[in-house]
């Protein structure tokens, strides 16, 4: 059974910083391309990024180029997303998603080539 685990979510003021984690099982992790979506209230889910198997293939929405950054630790089943100059608009409940292939893919931005979700973790930007 595949489970993914997103975690490092919570309450962060305006140009403040916020690490999180997602760890999978169930799965051949460093076979999936990799990435992060959100979801705010009343808004459309939106990809933020995506990372090649490898990870060494990075794809970043305009909204965050510059301030995040997505990697991964295949050996830990893990990725991540680093988000620092955090702003009030990136408010919104945060998914990892595993891809259904190696590579980060233009279906990957609407998130119809995901194979597996994530529960969600919130964060929260002040003003």
């Amino acid at each position: 059974q595949v489970q993914v685990m997103e975690s490092g979510g919570g309450l962060v003021q305006a140009g403040g910083s916020r690490r999180l984690s997602c760890t999978a099982s169930g799965l051949t992790f460093d076979l999936y391309a990799m990435g992060w979506f959100r979801q705010a209230p009343g808004k459309e889910r939106e990809g933020v990024s995506c990372i090649s198997w490898s990870g060494d293939i990075t794809r970043y929405a305009d909204s965050v180029k510059e301030r995040f950054t997505i990697s991964r630790d295949n050996a830990k089943n893990t990725l991540y997303l680093q988000m620092n100059s955090l702003k009030p608009e990136d408010t919104a409940m945060y998914y990892c998603a595993a891809d259904s292939g190696h590579y980060c893919s233009g279906a990957w931005w609407d998130g119809s080539s995901a194979k597996y979700w994530g529960q969600g973790t919130q964060v929260t930007v002040s003003s």
